[in-house]
């Protein structure tokens, strides 16, 4: 028996699909990426972004066609809005929502899918408590042997007018820190390089269990005490933060503890104060500099990279501008920027979608070219100087090259090396630059971690 899981969307949704992957598996699955060779195929889907969600109906169309020729049984879960649930309960076999994983044999059963589970399997040792955060008690199956996503909080209580994730994810409920950091220790004991804590607002943690649970920067600060205590080398990141959660003291862990990587995701949006408020950002500019001012006091060799949308509802030229100003202060050393599209159920898709493709295009472009300009300026700097590289796998651009990336995660193209350094630390010397990424080789003095 054959299971292929396509996901969608961002590392929250990888990570949700690390642990379907564990429970198909204990059912006696053997995972393909292979669609054809499926008899089981899911998808964990992202309704945040248009493009995505109509991916999902593309691939579920196909799927079903299968079905006039062979026997197959079709599941959705991931990050999805009641109204594309509905939609999908026409056309899935089964639609289950995270919370509802540990019963995911159960359901599949029912579908008429036959399994070898196993009555011992560890999901009957799962105990009953909270209903939203069951799931994080199935132990993930990796994706990669040095590369590992630890999800630390779940849902949203922001409510950006532009998103749609406290309606996919609901409430923002927090992790026990006690399992974080286990499992980032059994992540750092197996060898483990680079771990990412994941939450749709991380620096939010704890807030709903004031009293009774630690805060993000304690949290960062005993992941920082586990890496000294350990000797191993790593790196640790986290995304996303919020601004307006974003304290002193976050950035003072950051800066004390090794393991705590130099790089700073912090979504902006808009670098105008008018439309910020018009998105429901609750932080001004002022407060956002004022962040970025502390990482660079605190954090003087840090990246920092940002979301940025532009064509929001009612942006103007003059707004844009704004953007544009922010940008060229900061100087990123990436930014994700996006072309704003309506999401049914976030409140800003009742409002005008006033600023034409075209526009957005261009304003898109702008942002674009400022972006490339800030980044290769820093990116120039590095030429010449040696710096630590977690070398991730070949080249496919390039025969004979590998691909590694920076601490501050920037993409480094290594010539010259060997593919047994895949998930290694190596040092390696930058010998040019591009407006996005490096090009360097292994150093002299340079050893296999």
């Amino acid at each position: 028996m054959k299971c292929c899981i396509v996901t969608l969307g961002c590392q929250m949704n990888q990570s949700d699909s690390e642990r379907i992957r564990s429970v198909i598996e204990g059912m006696g699955y053997v995972m393909t990426e292979m669609e054809e060779e499926a008899s089981l195929i899911g998808v964990v889907a992202c309704s945040v972004r248009q493009k995505a969600i109509d991916k999902v109906y593309g691939k579920i169309q196909k799927w079903n066609r299968w079905k006039n020729d062979r026997p197959l049984v079709t599941f959705v879960s991931g990050c999805i809005l009641p109204a594309d649930e509905e939609k999908f309960l026409k056309l899935f076999d089964l639609v289950f929502r995270m919370n509802e994983l540990p019963a995911l044999p159960d359901l599949l059963h029912q579908c008429g899918v036959a399994t070898e589970f196993s009555t011992r399997h560890p999901l009957n040792d799962i105990p009953a408590e909270d209903e939203r955060t069951g799931f994080w008690k199935v132990e993930p199956t990796y994706s990669s042997p040095f590369e590992a996503f630890v999800p630390i909080q779940n849902g949203c209580d922001k409510f950006c007018s532009f998103c749609a994730v406290p309606y996919t994810r609901g409430r923002e409920v927090s992790r026990p820190s006690a399992d974080i950091l286990a499992e980032v220790e059994r992540l750092v004991d197996r060898g483990v390089r680079s771990i990412t804590l994941l939450g749709q607002n991380v620096n939010s943690y704890g807030l709903d269990r004031q009293g009774a649970e630690i805060s993000f920067a304690e949290l960062l600060r005993r992941v920082g005490e586990l890496g000294e205590r350990s000797g191993r080398e790593f790196w640790t990141y986290f995304t996303s933060p919020h601004p307006r959660d974003m304290t002193r003291d976050v950035i003072e862990a950051i800066a004390r503890y090794r393991c705590l990587a130099k790089q700073i995701h912090l979504p902006v949006q808009s670098g105008d104060e008018k439309l910020l408020r018009r998105m429901n950002r609750n932080h001004s500019i002022e407060d956002y500099l004022g962040i970025v001012d502390a990482i660079r006091e605190l954090l003087p060799t840090a990246t920092i990279f940002t979301d940025i949308i532009v064509g929001f509802s009612g942006e103007t030229e003059e707004q844009l501008e704004n953007t544009a100003r922010l940008m060229e202060q900061v100087k990123y050393n990436m930014a994700y920027i996006a072309k704003y599209s309506p999401r049914v159920g976030a409140r800003s898709s009742r409002w005008e979608d006033d600023v034409t493709p075209q526009v957005k295009s261009e304003r898109l472009a702008r942002l674009g070219e400022i972006l490339r300009q800030t980044s290769h300026a820093h990116n120039r700097s590095m030429v010449g100087k040696v710096f630590r590289v977690l070398v991730e796998g070949r080249d496919p651009r390039m025969v004979g090259a590998l691909t590694g990336r920076t601490e501050g995660k920037l993409p480094v193209r290594i010539v010259g090396a060997d593919e047994g350094l895949v998930g290694t630390f190596q040092d390696v010397e930058i010998t040019s630059s591009a407006e996005l990424s490096l090009a360097g080789r292994l150093a002299e003095a340079c050893v296999a971690c």
